[in-house]
């Protein structure tokens, strides 16, 4: 048996094929080194097992992970072999195509990442009917020729239709109790700025710098000598710019970017954004609530069947009605400013575009009503009312608006 050492010498040696000028010898080289290179990092992986399962890492009172940096693997491998090799020994049919070099470390540690996106948004451990099923789903992607990146997408995809089974979950891409935004003045003097948001929000900001941040020729006739980064970077200050010259409280509860989402027609597929991907079907429906939005319906070959309409859009003169009457969110009180106008009954179920179906929510408000359980309904007065959810009040009993938060459901129907 040849030895690891012997296959390096081989390698270390290996002359170039020979040049007919097709560069036909160099490309099936090429082909041969990537199965060689893929085959080599599954056995890595492998090892890495046997490493784990040793205990002696553990005794050393260090981690797999510390010894394989200590042995010259960069951080970032280390830590990715770690990962691959936790997750194959529940994927067989992974790991075998991994193991005949037919898929790259990367796909793998895609799939593998994906398989444990999917079961951590379940609400339920995964069987093994299904973890098979979303394996081989991913697997045929991964030999379909899309990137890990892709890759990951399609498994949050598959982690949003599982999630949609269970009408309570939220899913951390929708969870907007999550959401938070950093600034920090540099030693400098500059500004640092870190997010982590929910997708909607993402998607609104992708699509907003994108479009302010487009490469543009220099004076001489040259190429945008910005790269990227410098790019996304001056879109965010005209995008500031026009925020602070374009804010007016004329333009509370108006749509404040334009989304496009489509959604497949069969509804198995989820709803997808350009920039984020794919959301769950609460989103998708508080997306149609939204003013803003554009919705397509794809058939089964990504072919428009229908185009969504604006007409969900409440129009100004019916914003500054419901202003007048709402004052302010009417859950907590946010500056009507702060808010957006939201459909009592869904547009997309067929509700009107009319004052006794809109009330003002901000946006934390909206994404409590629309996920949490809270309800909003017309009174008898032709006021909003708050319906609470069970685990915060058993009765379900009906809360007036936040500028009438002094009222009684009793008054009204006296």
């Amino acid at each position: 048996m040849t030895s690891i050492t012997e296959l390096r010498d081989t390698l270390i040696t290996l002359q170039p094929p020979p040049d007919d000028g097709s560069g036909r010898a160099v490309r099936d080289r090429l082909d041969e080194l990537r199965v060689l290179r893929n085959v080599v990092e599954h056995q890595i992986a492998v090892h890495i097992v046997l490493l784990e399962a040793s205990g002696a890492p553990a005794r050393a009172g260090s981690t797999a992970r510390s010894w394989l940096i200590e042995m010259g693997m960069p951080p970032a491998v280390a830590h990715r072999g770690v990962r691959i090799a936790g997750g194959l020994g529940s994927l067989p049919k992974v790991a075998g195509c991994a193991a005949e070099g037919y898929l790259a470390a990367e796909c793998v540690d895609a799939v593998v990442r994906g398989i444990a996106f999917i079961d951590k948004q379940t609400p339920a451990p995964l069987s093994d009917d299904d973890r098979s099923g979303f394996e081989s789903e991913l697997l045929a992607q991964a030999f379909s020729g899309t990137t890990p990146a892709e890759i990951a997408g399609s498994a949050r995809a598959i982690a949003m239709r599982v999630a949609d089974t269970d009408p309570n979950a939220v899913t951390a891409a929708d969870d907007a109790s999550l959401n938070n935004l950093h600034t920090r003045v540099t030693e400098e003097g500059r500004v640092a700025l870190t997010a982590d948001v929910t997708a909607v929000i993402g998607e609104k900001f992708l699509s907003m710098i994108d479009e302010r941040s487009c490469p543009r020729p220099e004076p001489d006739g040259a190429d945008d000598r910005r790269d990227v980064g410098q790019r996304q970077a001056d879109g965010l200050e005209l995008l500031l710019d026009q925020a602070a010259i374009g804010a007016a409280m004329t333009t509370a509860g108006a749509p404040r970017t334009q989304l496009l989402v489509t959604i497949p027609a069969d509804g198995v597929d989820p709803a997808r954004l350009p920039w984020v991907g794919a959301v769950s079907g609460s989103t998708a429906r508080r997306l149609s609530c939204d003013g803003g939005v554009a919705e397509i319906v794809l058939d089964a070959e990504g072919v428009p069947l229908q185009m969504g309409t604006t007409k969900r859009l409440f129009p100004h003169h019916l914003r500054q009605a419901i202003i007048e009457r709402d004052v302010c969110c009417v859950k907590c009180g946010a500056p009507a400013a702060h808010t957006q106008v939201h459909h009592l009954v869904a547009w997309v179920d067929g509700g009107p575009t009319d004052l006794d179906n809109g009330c003002l929510l901000c946006q934390r408000c909206h994404t409590q009503v629309h996920h949490h359980g809270w309800k909003v309904v017309m009174g008898p007065d032709r006021h909003p009312w708050l319906i609470p959810p069970a685990d915060i009040d058993p009765k379900r009993l009906p809360r007036p608006a936040y500028n009438r938060r002094t009222m009684r459901l009793d008054d009204v129907l006296a």
